[in-house]
């Protein structure tokens, strides 16, 4: 039986921060053939959770939530006031995922996202058991929501914690908690993996959602990304989850700045959308 992969798009291709008035977006995306629309829950306070799920209904689109983990939301920081403060943030998020019918929370919650240092191993090991005991905080709190996490690896030039499937399938495995799963992004796949075929089947069942781009953060096909090995790695471990795109405009200077986009990577963010749109629809679905 042929996967039933969906497809998605994040708000970030075109917008940053996602408020409630976002779902201006959500028609477009569903013209152009997405089922999924990824929600980047910058600021929770600025969504309101029943008129997204209104939106996401009459435009029939699914949602996928995704956290934005920065200073002030780090569960390895030295401070444990940061860490409550994390905490309060991924329940908002929780509570979001709950209004939109999103059955997980997404990202690379186990630390603040370009924290890269070179550490003693003795202290890589006190974050490392750190981040497991925080992440099991979130996981009990996360049931109790009727969620999962899907912990996402970044680069090196990202992250200094969790960069492999490898990685983040032992970080899983230390939580030891059935919400804890996984998120894999090609575009850090290929800087970090040997194989993506190895990489998927590392993260096997445990595999909540996949993002893409290309290696470049480019329209996926248009860059040096094997594709079809990662087609082939998604079908030996029967993935039929989301598979979404995930990369930025530079028209947003705070968000492109964040991310290193000084470029646009094609002639308008609508078109990087379309492009996507077919090539990922030709690749995972004929």
């Amino acid at each position: 039986m042929q996967q039933q992969i969906q497809l998605g798009v994040s708000t970030w291709l075109w917008a940053s921060p996602f408020t409630t008035d976002t779902v201006a977006l959500f028609p477009k995306i569903k013209a152009m053939g997405y089922d999924v629309v990824e929600i980047p829950a910058e600021y929770p306070e600025l969504i309101n959770g029943p008129e997204v799920a209104r939106a996401l209904a009459d435009n029939g689109l699914k949602a996928v939530v995704c956290g934005a983990f920065g200073p002030t939301r780090d569960l390895t920081h030295t401070d444990p006031a940061v860490h409550e403060n994390c905490f309060a943030y991924i329940r908002a998020c929780f509570e979001l995922c709950n209004a939109v019918g999103a059955t997980f929370l997404a990202g690379p919650m186990y630390s603040a996202v370009g924290k890269t240092r070179m550490l003693p191993p003795e202290e890589r090991r006190r974050e490392w058991e750190l981040a497991v005991k925080n992440l099991q905080r979130v996981c009990a709190d996360a049931a109790t929501h009727g969620l999962s996490i899907a912990l996402e690896p970044l680069n090196r030039f990202e992250s200094d914690l969790v960069n492999t499937a490898a990685d983040v399938r032992r970080l899983v495995d230390d939580i030891n908690h059935p919400a804890a799963g996984i998120l894999l992004d090609g575009f850090h796949m290929a800087i970090e993996e040997r194989s993506l075929e190895a990489a998927f089947q590392q993260a096997g069942s445990k595999l909540l959602h996949v993002q893409v781009a290309e290696n470049y953060r480019g329209v996926p096909g248009t860059g040096q990304t094997p594709w079809q090995h990662f087609k082939n790695g998604l079908q030996a471990i029967g993935y039929n989850g989301v598979v979404s795109i995930e990369s930025f405009t530079p028209e947003i200077k705070e968000l492109a700045g964040a991310v290193c986009i000084w470029r646009s990577f094609a002639d308008s963010q609508d078109d990087f959308a379309q492009e996507g749109y077919r090539f990922l629809h030709q690749l995972l679905r004929s």
